[in-house]
């Protein structure tokens, strides 16, 4: 069973809530923070990237770092611009992008179902990551931004949410990047239904935020180590989230860039290039893969198209048959000498959200040397990875929309 929770949100007063909301922490550089929240002085940036109030060059992981989150998060509170609830609730978060609209559940879940794998993950984390979140969540005692996960779509939770988003929301507004993001509370009686559907499923995956998860967790297990009157009740015992329905989402495809060709010349590109693919020269014109198998590859003012031979892919390994995995496997580990792009300088990520035009520019700037266009990994094969407790290559997917940091707050105590 899943065991979902109501919180006493901290949220935005009323009109407010376009100037507080922001992208989560994890999508912008500081610099980019900085120009964001410029002339905002209610941007959640302040408390998810308080570096952006210190000088430029401090170390993200400066004490100083975390002492400005807790100063802002008590300003916002003393100031009204935070306001909290006097009850626990749960809420529906839809965003709508370019026509298509989702529909999450914003509660709290069990950090020991995470600790039990009733929560799945698909990515590995990084210890120093974990450790920045906690000390984030303890500084400002709270679970500042929500983690994204998804369950197997179920017909009666939809027709609840359906129900309740019929009603006045408590907020509605269209963000800078045109996304609108709407936010309604749910009345006592349905979320207790809600509850009690979700008792019924069998499991959650985290889809995005799998720190923000495990260092909600670590937490957790730390507050309880240190309260010998714990109960397991404690709001500490829970971390914020938004449940979303897996038929409502959106994988975006997640794209490479390498730096150079691992002292290889051209030549040795294409001859490495056709033992793996079938390697089709498409000219000037960007080429988006089209179907799982396919890549697309930028390189000397060229696009090519880049299918995988049959034969290179054991279509029975969850893992191995990811296109995500297959390049890692077969191109960038043997050939540009990446063995671990999650610690290697040579190799960047680009979200699929900047477009093809972002894997040109940066290789026609020379700061790369050759782009990566994938196809996008499906939700059903996340869940499968998931749910045969193997985890995915690094940066195998991005989802879109991303979730609004600062519109429901979760605090500890």
């Amino acid at each position: 069973m899943v065991m979902l929770r109501k919180f006493k949100a901290l949220r935005p007063k009323k009109g407010l809530e376009k100037q507080v909301a922001s992208p989560p922490y994890d999508v912008l550089s500081s610099e980019e923070a900085r120009e964001m929240a410029q002339g905002n002085p209610y941007s959640f940036l302040h408390v998810i990237k308080p570096e952006i109030d210190l000088p430029p060059g401090t170390d993200l992981y400066a004490p100083e770092v975390y002492q400005k989150a807790r100063e802002n998060m008590e300003k916002f509170i003393q100031e009204g611009i935070l306001i909290q609830e006097d009850k626990p609730r749960l809420y529906i978060y839809r965003q709508v992008m370019q026509g298509r609209e989702q529909y999450g559940i914003v509660g709290c879940v069990s950090a020991e179902e995470y600790e039990k794998d009733l929560i799945k993950k698909h990515e590995l984390t990084r210890k120093a990551k974990e450790e920045d979140r906690v000390k984030h969540i303890e500084a400002t005692n709270a679970h500042a931004g929500p983690v994204f996960l998804t369950y197997k779509a179920r017909e009666n939770i939809d027709k609840l949410v359906a129900q309740e988003a019929a009603k006045e929301p408590l907020y509605d507004f269209v963000a800078d990047d045109g996304v609108r993001h709407t936010v309604w509370g749910i009345d006592d009686e349905v979320a207790e239904k809600i509850i009690e559907e979700f008792s019924k499923v069998d499991c959650l995956y985290v889809a995005d935020g799998h720190h923000r998860s495990a260092s909600g967790t670590i937490v957790a297990q730390r507050r309880k180590a240190a309260n010998p009157h714990h109960t397991g009740e404690e709001e500490y015992n829970y971390f914020l989230a938004v449940l979303f329905p897996h038929n409502q989402l959106k994988i975006m495809d997640y794209n490479r860039v390498v730096k150079d060709l691992n002292g290889h010349s051209s030549e040795e590109l294409f001859q490495f290039l056709e033992e793996i693919f079938t390697v089709e020269e498409i000219g000037e014109t960007p080429y988006r893969p089209q179907k799982k198998g396919e890549v697309g590859m930028y390189y000397n003012g060229q696009w090519y198209k880049l299918t995988f031979k049959p034969e290179k892919i054991d279509k029975d390994d969850p893992v191995n048959s990811l296109d995500t995995a297959l390049l890692q496997n077969l191109v960038l580990r043997p050939f540009f000498g990446i063995d671990d792009p999650r610690t290697s300088d040579r190799i960047d990520f680009v979200g699929g959200i900047r477009g093809l035009e972002e894997l040109k520019k940066r290789v026609d700037s020379g700061q790369y040397k050759v782009a990566f266009a994938l196809y996008p990994t499906s939700i059903e094969e996340l869940m499968r990875i998931a749910d045969a407790g193997q985890v995915m290559p690094p940066k195998s997917t991005w989802f879109e929309p991303k979730l609004r940091s600062g519109l429901l707050i979760h605090r500890l105590d």
